[in-house]
């Protein structure tokens, strides 16, 4: 045993169940590469200014989960907690937005990092693909980004997943209903904590997940009855180009996201076989996040979908994804020779874009063949003395038990054409 354990709340990710993971990234992304956006890679640690300015100082991510800590250089960093704020960051940093095309169109895929209470689907390390669509406000675009988020989850099998979504207005539109829900809170028996923050921003109290408050919160006062004209034909619109995709969502009036940047279209994907951490993914549109952080009006949509809980979706679906082998064919050499001849043969077929691996440290016949099973591999390419003298080599079906000798220098051609 190792002294050492993953820390609490992470996990490690290890083979054959890793593979899983890369194919629900792989699924997520492969929609957003088919419609103009291109990868990014951020630092996995920002100055801790771009998370309270961007995510907002009130929210439990800046005031309890955050991973901060000074350097020896005395600069205050903290390990990324979600992924926009730093997207954002290094577009501007960068000047995209400043070269003629916009919107500028992102995807990445990452680590993040919460310290919260960790349970089964809740880590204090987490696995994100996210998307971002920078500098232009455009209802299609909000419509764009739910329906790739619908497509990648139908790719991998999902379907008993739903999506909610709400509007949360504007600058001109908020104001009002945020007057309306501070006078309506300061009138529940709320504890001292929560009443201030209802101060600070009270829209995060109608995200408190406590029973002890969502029962109280029953005739809060809703945003849609307080939305501008210009925000009701905006999510109207949203409504409209999600529908005529054959999308279906369900509109959810309650529905706050935890992060402060959000403006108007905002969205949630749940999976009711999850039980309480039941949000596989979210997100929604960020039209003033670029001025907070100090840049220019760049009006903006995006979403992040969690990795980890995805997996979790699909094994309380039952699905399966179908993987590919990571290994078609195991190479067994006999004797020294066989090993140099068959070695370079492997080689060979590895570059020939043939899944191969070989007997490594010197394992007779039957340890070998024993490994060979192990490694989930169609075919067995056995090579003794006699074989050499003869030019063949034997070729096994792992799956029928059929063995035949093939010449070799045909081997390679065989093998691509049996796996196709």
């Amino acid at each position: 045993m190792s002294t050492f354990k993953a820390p609490k709340g992470t996990y490690d990710l290890l083979p054959p169940d890793s593979a899983t993971y890369l194919a629900v990234r792989e699924a997520i992304a492969a929609p957003l590469r088919g419609s103009g956006y291109g990868y990014i890679e951020t630092p996995g640690f920002e100055s801790v200014e771009l998370f309270a300015r961007g995510v907002g100082e009130s929210t439990d991510i800046v005031t309890k989960e955050m991973y901060a800590f000074e350097t020896k250089g005395g600069d205050r960093l903290a390990l990324r907690p979600e992924g926009t704020a730093s997207v954002l960051r290094a577009a501007l940093e960068a000047n995209l937005h400043k070269a003629g095309n916009l919107p500028v169109k992102l995807w990445y895929s990452g680590s993040y990092y919460r310290y919260e209470r960790p349970q089964k689907g809740r880590y204090r390390h987490f696995s994100q693909v996210g998307a971002e669509a920078i500098g232009a406000e455009d209802p299609a675009l909000d419509a764009e980004l739910i329906i790739l988020a619908d497509q990648a989850y139908r790719s991998l099998g999902l379907r008993n997943f739903r999506i909610l979504l709400n509007s949360l207005g504007d600058k001109e539109c908020r104001p009002v209903y945020r007057e309306a829900l501070q006078t309506f809170l300061r009138g529940l028996d709320l504890d001292e904590d929560t009443l201030r923050r209802a101060e600070i921003n009270p829209l995060r109290v109608l995200d408190d997940k406590r029973e002890s408050v969502q029962k109280q919160l029953g005739d809060a006062p809703l945003l849609r009855d307080y939305l501008c004209d210009a925000c009701k034909a905006y999510h109207e619109e949203v409504r409209e180009l999600v529908t005529a995709a054959g999308v279906v969502f369900e509109d959810d009036p309650k529905l706050v996201r935890g992060l402060d940047y959000y403006t108007r279209t905002t969205f949630e994907f749940v999976h009711d076989g999850l039980g309480s951490q039941s949000a596989v993914g979210g997100g929604g549109r960020y039209d003033g996040l670029s001025e907070m952080i100090g840049g220019p009006a760049l009006p903006s949509v995006g979403w992040a979908l969690g990795v980890d809980r995805t997996v979790l979706a699909l094994e309380a679906e039952g699905v399966e994804l179908e993987l590919p082998a990571t290994t078609s064919v195991f190479a067994v050499p006999l004797g020294d020779e066989a090993r140099r001849v068959l070695f370079a043969k492997v080689t060979e077929m590895r570059k020939n874009g043939v899944a191969a691996d070989f007997a490594y440290g010197g394992k007779g016949l039957k340890a070998a063949m024993k490994a060979a099973n192990r490694s989930g591999a169609r075919y067995a390419l056995i090579l003794g003395g006699r074989d050499i003298e003869q030019g063949v080599v034997q070729l096994k079906d792992l799956e029928s038990g059929e063995q035949t000798a093939v010449g070799m220098n045909e081997i390679v051609a065989e093998l691509e054409s049996r796996l196709g």
